[in-house]
């Protein structure tokens, strides 16, 4: 898979191209992706996905910027699984942010090759959001090349959507969350040294560098790991502040690994949720904290004793 920056004036094979946040490549996300692959088959076209980076939210508001279901790594990463052939990775800045609707229908034809383009019927883009289908289809229909929408993915009623997605997780429903981006919800990052709080407790962790500061969910969780060299691994995770020991702290997520005492500083380990135990709570003292802590550990290998 090609990853290329911003949409330069190269010549790129003809492309079916959709445009997109991708937040989560969830299960909408991912019906989109298989209509453009059948798409570009049938016409003997490149599959090409454009996003942007930072997500134009957290570049105009970023106080008030939905917490990110997934790194630019992450969806990367989801999208060479689904088979997409190329991906052009826009810097949305102060000068993207003006470009017009028109012009960016013109540059993803002329600079990208897109000669059939695919969006959700509700994606709006261009300089103060001006841009719609009803605009892409004028211009489609003047330039000589496709355009199609792509309606809703529903799951029990509910529109599936990076929004709903983020709302699960924050009720700590996990399990809904897991049936509208169908997968358990992962967050990944290299392993990096921490301040050995929980080596010195007696219960070690894996701690996990976080690209942003605003997780989509927050607590103690029963995991499973996944690291290059040693497969899949159980445990249990805490992702919070932890408030018993900081105050104002940024997130941090921590992995107590059950019966592993490998060195695996530097590798990258993407960390599953399969189950919320208790929400993050400040204790009294280091000794009630270490108490809840065997306690966590025993429920999630009890956890797993009952899903084998």
């Amino acid at each position: 898979m090609q990853i290329l920056r911003g949409l330069p004036c190269l010549q790129h094979d003809p492309a079916a191209l959709t445009v997109g946040n991708f937040d989560g490549v969830h299960l909408g996300h991912q019906s989109l992706l298989n209509e453009l692959k059948a798409a570009a088959k049938s016409r003997s076209l490149k599959t090409a996905v454009v996003i942007f980076e930072p997500h134009p939210r957290e570049f105009f508001t970023p106080q008030d910027a939905p917490a990110r279901l997934s790194s630019l790594r992450e969806k990367l990463e989801m999208f060479e699984l689904l088979g997409i052939d190329r991906v052009h990775v826009c810097r949305f800045d102060a000068e993207f942010s003006q470009m017009s609707a028109a012009y960016f229908i013109h540059a993803l034809h002329e600079k990208l090759h897109a000669k059939y383009i695919l969006i959700g019927d509700d994606f709006r883009f261009g300089s103060k959001r001006t841009g719609d289908f009803a605009l892409m289809e004028k211009i489609a229909e003047q330039e000589g090349f496709e355009v199609r929408a792509v309606h809703t993915v529903k799951h029990d009623g509910v529109r599936i959507s990076s929004t709903a997605v983020r709302a699960a997780l924050e009720a700590g429903q996990l399990r809904r969350a897991h049936d509208y981006l169908g997968r358990h919800y992962s967050i990944s990052g290299r392993v990096i040294h921490g301040d050995g709080v929980g080596k010195k407790l007696g219960y070690p962790t894996a701690n996990i560098q976080m690209r942003h500061n605003r997780p989509p969910l927050s607590g103690i969780f029963v995991v499973e790991a996944h690291v290059t060299g040693f497969g899949v691994l159980r445990g249990a995770a805490s992702l919070g502040v932890r408030p018993t020991f900081k105050h104002d702290a940024k997130p941090v997520l921590e992995v107590h690994l059950f019966e592993f005492d490998r060195d695996i500083y530097g590798k990258n380990l993407r960390v599953e949720f399969l189950q919320k135990q208790r929400d993050e709570e400040k204790f009294p003292d280091v000794a009630a904290l270490t108490r809840q802590i065997a306690l966590d550990v025993e429920n999630a290998k009890r956890w797993f004793e009952q899903h084998e």
